[in-house]
């Protein structure tokens, strides 16, 4: 397959807009670490075949403000009351080129993250918790539906994946002031910082990019992660906290999804800028399976300002969504507790500002040679 300067160009373009790291889930207790199982990284993702790519992703956020539905509580910070989480993310990820439509993707991803509260530790003084490993691996396959080559201006991909139950799902630590007579006790951490969720799952997943103008293109990439698996058994513990929540002792295993589109701009040759919205959201219920079991279903809406440098075979990009609204809705859970004891019911979840999103690739390419920013009609045997 020939690639042009052109090909080089559009990928320059969209690459920074729909990056792997792009489908990380927005900062919040309610939406945990997850990226699709294929990525929706086009330069990773157009691949001559034998090519091979890979990188590492980095995702940083600070959880503290709490939102019960899309009503923020201002008290929980000028109390010392909030939640606060800091979740710290490593995806390290190769993609292969089968041929020029098809590639395959596998995913490895390590967490460290913390977890600072009163509520958990007896309510007498705040102490933190913490969880590090091995998360989720993931698995998947992509097709280009257009022949890239021909379809400079705009292409659309569809991928599936799986999801496989590596990260640990009942993590532990010590909670002080909970025993009987207020001595401290070895527990699961939360959920929202667990490295796993304990289920086999699915994703599907598109990415689409279409050139509205020279050197600005629009871009949209999306995925959905099935978890069937209703509960993974760990004990929450949230029944010591009150009778009412006996419902909401064993965490479920949700579903997520996240949603992405906006406009990607060249401002040369090796740099590009983007401006979009993205959606993260653990809904409510799941698409298949049971939704029972403690989770807090939250989504956010995000303005996401980026920038990437591509030199060669290397790119770097970074991303920053800044969240606009967020929302933790009623679960199941709180729904069921509001129709037992007659009493509104709607827990809350603590949400990030905003979300670190950094990337850096490498691509070894079968016939490799380098790009110079030379005049378009020039011909090159493959994109680096």
């Amino acid at each position: 397959m020939k690639y042009t300067y052109r090909m080089h160009l559009v990928c320059t373009l969209i690459f920074m807009a729909i990056s792997i790291n792009g489908l990380f889930a927005q900062g919040c207790v309610a939406i945990r670490h997850f990226s699709s199982c294929i990525g929706s990284d086009l330069e990773s993702n157009l691949l001559a075949q034998g090519d091979l790519q890979v990188g590492m992703n980095y995702r940083y956020f600070k959880s503290f403000r709490h939102f019960r539905g899309t009503e923020e509580e201002p008290d929980r910070v000028s109390n010392n009351t909030e939640v606060i989480n800091h979740a710290h993310a490593w995806d390290f990820f190769l993609t292969y080129g089968i041929n020029d439509r098809w590639y395959a993707s596998a995913t490895l991803p390590l967490v460290i993250n913390s977890r600072s509260s009163l509520y958990e530790h007896g309510r007498t003084e705040r102490n933190t918790t913490f969880s590090r490993g091995v998360a989720d691996i993931r698995l998947g396959a992509g097709y280009w539906l257009l022949e890239p080559e021909d379809h400079l201006n705009g292409n659309i991909a569809v991928g599936v994946g799986i999801k496989l139950p590596t990260g640990n799902f009942n993590a532990s630590d010590i909670f002080y002031n909970v025993g009987p007579n207020g001595e401290p006790q070895v527990r699961p951490v939360d959920q929202s910082i667990q490295p796993g969720d304990g289920g086999f799952g699915m994703t599907v997943d598109f990415q689409i990019y279409q050139k509205i103008a020279e050197d600005l293109f629009g871009y949209g990439s999306g995925f959905y992660l099935f978890n069937p698996k209703e509960t993974n058994g760990t004990r929450t513990f949230r029944e010591t906290l009150s009778p009412i929540l006996q419902n909401e002792a064993i965490m479920s295993v949700p579903d997520q999804y996240s949603l992405r589109v906006g406009l990607s701009y060249s401002a040369s040759p090796r740099i590009s800028t983007s401006l979009g919205a993205r959606f993260d959201c653990v809904p409510v219920e799941d698409l298949i399976g049971g939704s029972a079991g403690f989770r807090r279903p939250g989504n956010v809406l995000s303005i996401d300002p980026g920038i990437a440098l591509m030199y060669n075979n290397v790119t770097f990009n970074l991303n920053v969504p800044v969240a606009v609204r967020r929302e933790r809705p009623q679960s199941v859970t709180d729904l069921q507790t509001e129709i037992a004891t007659g009493e509104p019911r709607n827990g809350d979840a603590a949400f990030a500002d905003y979300v670190i999103n950094f990337s850096v690739s490498y691509r070894f390419s079968k016939n490799r040679i380098n790009i110079e920013p030379i005049i378009p009609e020039v011909e090159l045997k493959n994109h680096n």
